[in-house]
């Protein structure tokens, strides 16, 4: 689950696009949302289905005005570590057209970044929600209408009917008011409200990467 080789416009999709699903988190500067968010769902996804079985999603993130090659805020890694989830090694990135198309389901942090994303083409927009929308979808979403992840295509199959059912639904599913499907930049702020922020992202995961993944969080 690594971020994709190389800066140039991508094809709309790889050689071996049907192996793979890709996710993208996207925030403002890459450095203190979308990374808690990459590896978070990277974490997640990995401690319920293992290594071997997660070759096949594929989790990045970048920002809409990325601070291109800066680490991550060092309350973000700390927030991270709480977790149990690792920090190392990531450089922020800005957000280019190769990354939107390459890009299976895009997870944003407000409703700003994802008409942003959008806004940029490449037929995003039926694959492009906030975190906390597509949570919502999700929700509603009954899972023995997705395909089995231990038959053949796995979590990858699973994971482009997901979003097809999520896109279906968003019409109906509205957010009860203008807050309910932000994610608020903790950026210059103390520790305790980046722990805040970090509480709001893994509770909006945690229903998503069960449906990916077919398996619930751990007791």
């Amino acid at each position: 689950m690594t971020a994709p080789e190389g800066r140039g416009i991508a094809e709309h999709r790889e050689k071996n696009a049907e192996a793979t699903f890709r996710i993208l988190h996207v925030s403002t500067g890459n450095v203190c949302r979308s990374p808690i968010t990459e590896r978070l769902t990277r974490h997640a996804l990995a401690h319920r289905l293992g290594s071997v079985r997660t070759r096949g999603l594929i989790v990045e993130s970048a920002g809409t005005w990325g601070h291109e090659g800066a680490p991550m805020e060092a309350h973000a890694a700390t927030v991270l570590t709480d977790f149990g989830a690792d920090p190392a090694g990531f450089l922020g990135r800005e957000l280019l057209d190769e990354h939107v198309i390459r890009a299976d389901l895009v997870l944003t942090a407000t409703r700003d970044h994802r008409a942003q994303v959008i806004s940029m083409g490449h037929s995003a927009g039926l694959r492009t929600f906030t975190l906390k929308e597509f949570t919502r979808l999700v929700r509603a979403i009954d899972p023995a209408t997705l395909p089995d992840p231990e038959e053949a295509g796995g979590v990858v199959e699973r994971a482009r009917a997901l979003v097809q059912a999520a896109a279906a639904l968003r019409g109906w599913l509205l957010a009860p008011n203008e807050e309910a499907d932000e994610v608020h930049d903790p950026y210059g702020a103390p520790i305790t409200f980046f722990r805040s922020i970090g509480d709001e992202i893994h509770q909006a995961l945690d229903p998503v990467v069960t449906a990916l993944t077919g398996v619930p969080a751990p007791a």
